[in-house]
């Protein structure tokens, strides 16, 4: 009895396993996937590849980017069934992780986006999930800095969509009652910055900006300007103790607290609120703000942007950084040849798509051959005709590449309580030696 039951146990788990689509069946023919996994998928057309899901998220920036998109691909490939599903990104993240760890790729979409920062955590964990795109499109047409993120050994698995190129929005108005205009801050350090700042404030009242102490991106944005990073250059091994950029970032962080020239800020509403009602004086921040900005009509003509501020004491620092941005990835299920068709045809090679992105919601991509479309260099009436969208595809070419590996938001964590150490007396190299430590063991 026992040995009949071993029988059909082991039959059981075999038809199983044949029949659950875990996503690590080797497939010569499919070119992708870290090593070729397929799903099973066909080779080309069929029901499955006509039809493609897409999850995103943001309604107003990616799903519209999406929909554009689609218009344009059908007209292309009219049989083609594009369902583009909204998810809050948390809940991607959340639903990837599942999906993808246990196995089976029941569920999952053909098309996701995933934020630059997270990409290399998926791409190391689950290496057979990705179908490889390296020959769907070509990556020099993209900005530097944004194909390391979205590759692996040098073969490209994502595909890059927004630029998270950073920018120095400031109030014009402001600025004059404290003597400056926009072209004195052109190429700034961020030292001449707080300084700035500081009479702003005894000028008008307002602070020069508006921060959230749990959310760090101020300081990504100041070290990659540097071309440094959290991480080592490999992406694996934290890279704080010793890390002169961030020690920089960080006693330029407790100026700015100690200059009080900082509003406070818990959450994005309190964010956006800051500039929104006229609190502070310029909001340093991506690109993708501008929309946000651009809400309260009120302000039109009292806006300017400039180039982000340097590190002073980091050779090599330049007036260019990022912060955010995602690219689209092509799992590896039936129909992954139709989901990289779809992607290479409309993100990858159409600039006319990127000039209607740009008219539509403001969306600046990192395609190179559609910066200098029309849409590109058009002047903005709310900046007092400022050709904004030209200034950050120049800025855009100048970021720094940096290697953000897999464990951005962990070293991230630590830093949030060591910096609060920090500006309560810790000295910055503990503060900086303990981060080191504690990291390191987050990420063995």
């Amino acid at each position: 009895m026992k040995k009949w039951l071993t029988v059909v146990l082991a039959v059981m788990l075999l038809l199983s396993a044949c029949s659950s689509g875990g996503g690590n069946k080797q497939d010569s023919s499919s070119g992708g996937g870290n090593g070729g996994g397929d799903n099973g998928g066909s080779a080309s057309g069929g029901k499955e590849a006509a039809e493609i899901t897409i999850w995103a998220w943001d309604p107003n920036f990616n799903i519209k980017a999406l929909n554009i998109a689609k218009e344009r691909y059908g007209k292309i490939n009219p049989d083609a069934k594009i369902n583009i599903v909204e998810n809050a990104q948390a809940d991607i993240i959340q639903k990837l992780n599942t999906g993808l760890g246990s196995g089976t790729t029941t569920g999952l979409p053909n098309i996701v986006l995933i934020e630059d920062y997270r990409a290399q955590s998926f791409l190391n964990a689950f290496p057979d999930m990705f179908y490889e795109l390296t020959d769907t499109f070509n990556a020099a047409d993209f900005a530097g800095y944004k194909v390391g993120p979205t590759s692996v050994d040098g073969r490209n698995y994502g595909l890059p969509f927004d630029s998270g190129v950073t920018g120095l929005f400031v109030r014009t108005d402001y600025l004059a009652e404290a003597g400056y205009s926009a072209d004195d801050l052109q190429a700034l350090t961020w030292n001449e910055f707080i300084e700035i700042g500081k009479k702003v404030k005894e000028a008008t009242g307002k602070d020069m900006l508006s921060l959230d102490p749990n959310d760090l991106g101020i300081i990504r944005v100041m070290i990659q300007t540097a071309g440094k990073w959290y991480l080592d250059e490999s992406g694996e091994k934290p890279f704080l103790a010793g890390n002169e950029a961030l020690k920089e970032a960080f006693q330029l962080y407790k100026e700015m607290m100690e200059a009080d020239i900082v509003k406070p800020n818990a959450d994005w509403s309190q964010f956006v609120a800051a500039f929104n009602s006229g609190d502070v004086a310029s909001v340093p921040t991506g690109n993708w703000i501008n929309a946000s900005i651009k809400a309260e009509s009120s302000q039109a003509g009292k806006w300017a942007v400039v180039p982000i501020p340097r590190l002073a004491g980091q050779p090599g620092s330049v007036n260019a950084s990022n912060l955010g941005g995602s690219s689209w990835y092509v799992l590896n299920v039936p129909g992954k040849e139709a989901a990289a068709d779809f992607l290479a045809k409309t993100f990858g090679s159409d600039v006319e798509f990127y000039q209607e992105l740009v008219k539509e919601i403001g969306a600046i991509g990192t395609y190179i051959p559609a910066s200098t479309g029309e849409a590109y260099s058009a002047p903005d009436p709310f900046y007092n005709r400022q050709k904004t969208i030209a200034d950050f595809a120049k800025w855009t070419e100048d970021i720094p590449r940096v290697n953000f590996g897999a464990h951005t938001y962990v070293v991230e964590d630590v830093l949030v309580v060591e910096m609060q150490n920090y500006l309560n007396g810790k000295p910055l190299d503990d503060a900086l030696n303990d981060a080191q430590k504690q990291a390191e063991a987050q990420v063995r």
